[in-house]
């Protein structure tokens, strides 16, 4: 089936006990036995609850993984990644990450004994075989958040493979309807359904599939044994919005493709950063492993107290962290989603805006920029 189908269908069959067209909201923390160890697939709901399970095999579904697992966060989905290796262990990063992934390695795991190595995405991608020697786990963001760079995923996945390395890509800003990073090579794909996939910020949570049945068996001990799960409700958000998402999605790739022409024809923006834009230098990457360009893009303007200025200056667009709902959202990422990377090896640019563009009317969003941009050369 098409992905549209599955996004419908997958793990969605009517409820056997009602005929319900849409999945239950199974609001229990425990089931029936009707002896010791005998139940119907479900004990408790820390381990499995019905509404999660129709959320993980959907998922898994669009992502082209065997085996899916949900978690109460994108955060909970990396913490629970990060016990598949043990403390000496090399792990290399893109170095241009989100600020919450980048706290969590420098902060949480580095001093516990994790070695961690960040690299370019250029070099990941051209010179991954001698960037990756002697990791154990690679992780990569494909476009990069907040500097949308691509990073060529094969390449890498090839790399990894060669020196038994895991390699995880978090596949949030292009979704599954995008890209598909295990057919690339990837051994997990992860997810904040948080943004896209949830789609209406109205729900936090987090995803991570895979193909192959042993690290399949030992993520979901993990995930019953750290308890980083999503309670029904914020399940069922997510599967909702599933549904959803593909035409979400050609909207947001549309009305990015409308903001980036406007921005680069601005004399106030001084660069457009998005993977649809031919001169983007990793422009015919994306259109390899990618189905459109997504609706994620970030712009740098003359100073930083003109990137502040704008950003509070929009009515349309929200000023708000987070991405991929409805709503258009503006920030700014080195005083905001990626503080935490200010004393690291990367820094966002103090003069970026970010945007995550969302359904409204392209003409409105434009619009609401350059009233914005106006206004702030206006204070200039």
């Amino acid at each position: 089936m098409d992905f549209e189908t599955r996004a419908i269908h997958a793990g969605q069959e009517p409820d056997p006990a009602t005929g319900a067209v849409i999945t239950p909201i199974y609001q229990t923390s425990t089931f029936a036995q009707e002896a010791v160890g005998v139940h119907k697939g479900y004990d408790y709901a820390r381990v499995a609850n019905p509404t999660r399970t129709a959320l993980e095999v959907c998922l898994a579904s669009l992502e082209n993984a065997a085996h899916g697992h949900a978690f109460a966060s994108g955060v909970g989905a990396t913490s629970t990644i990060m016990h598949l290796i043990d403390p000496g262990d090399r792990v290399v990063c893109v170095n241009d990450v989100y600020g919450g992934t980048y706290r969590m390695f420098s902060q949480v795991y580095e001093p516990k004994g994790y070695r961690f190595s960040y690299v370019t995405p250029d070099e990941l991608s051209t010179e991954a075989a001698a960037n990756v020697e002697g990791a154990r786990l690679v992780w990569v963001e494909s476009p990069t958040n907040p500097l949308l760079n691509v990073v060529d995923i094969a390449a890498v996945a090839r790399a990894a493979k060669d020196v038994g390395a895991l390699l995880v890509v978090d596949n949030t800003f292009a979704t599954p309807y995008l890209q598909t990073p295990l057919d690339l090579g990837a051994d997990i794909v992860l997810h904040s359904t948080t943004k896209y996939l949830g789609g209406h910020s109205d729900v936090v949570g987090g995803f991570a599939g895979t193909n192959d049945p042993t690290i399949a068996e030992r993520l979901r001990f993990l995930q019953k044994s750290l308890g980083a799960v999503p309670g029904p409700f914020d399940s069922w958000l997510v599967l909702r919005g599933l549904k959803t998402l593909a035409v979400r999605m050609e909207r947001h790739c549309y009305n990015a493709r409308v903001v980036a022409a406007f921005l680069q024809a601005h004399p106030r923006v001084t660069q457009v950063l998005w993977p649809g834009l031919p001169e983007h230098p990793g422009h015919e990457l994306a259109a390899r492993q990618m189905r459109d360009f997504g609706g994620m893009m970030s712009f740098l303007v003359e100073s930083e107290e003109e990137a502040v200025d704008l950003v509070s200056h929009t009515e349309v667009w929200t000023l708000a962290e987070s991405l991929g709902g409805v709503e258009s959202l503006i920030e700014h990422p080195a005083r905001m989603t990626h503080a935490s990377t200010a004393t690291g090896p990367f820094a966002a640019p103090t003069n970026l805006v970010r945007l995550s563009v969302g359904i409204e009317s392209a003409e409105d969003l434009v619009v609401d920029l350059d009233r914005a941009l106006a206004a702030t050369r206006a204070r200039a």
